[in-house]
């Protein structure tokens, strides 16, 4: 089995210079190995393919068979790293902490630490106010962009 170490050095080797950050790398024990990258623009299908040929070059198909696939993380996946936070910075999101508490709002003040989030408190179906939520990240099981159309 090809070592998930081993991708990741290869693929921090490749984005050391670039504006690419690397989401995650799972490598299964069939040799499936998928590499989630984005940038703060968003990443595009090229950058993918630069990536995918310089990691498939560097492995050896005759002495381990693998399946490569690039690509950036899915609309649909909560965040994995800090910059993904500070990517949607000022974008609407939905929160869950630990404790199952949802939140809707917007995502400002990204640090190291954590965030805080500007939400609608509604009573009776109405918008009352607006108020800041700080969260630090040990609190959140998930954070997700939520799509709104413009």
């Amino acid at each position: 089995m090809i070592e998930r170490d081993r991708i990741e050095k290869l693929v921090l080797e490749y984005i050391r210079s670039s504006k690419v950050f690397l989401v995650d790398i799972k490598v299964s024990s069939s040799n499936k190995i998928t590499i989630l990258v984005d940038t703060s623009e968003g990443i595009t299908i090229d950058e993918c393919a630069e990536l995918h040929r310089y990691v498939e070059n560097r492995l050896d198909r005759d002495s381990e068979d693998f399946e490569l696939q690039v690509s950036s993380p899915g609309l649909d996946m909560p965040f994995a790293v800090i910059e993904q936070y500070l990517k949607n910075e000022g974008n609407k999101v939905a929160v869950v902490t630990r404790q199952g508490l949802k939140y809707n709002g917007i995502l400002k003040n990204v640090t190291q630490g954590g965030f805080e989030l500007t939400t609608e408190v509604k009573i009776k179906g109405k918008v009352k106010e607006l108020k800041d939520l700080s969260f630090n990240f040990e609190q959140i099981k998930s954070v997700k962009e939520i799509l709104t159309i413009k």
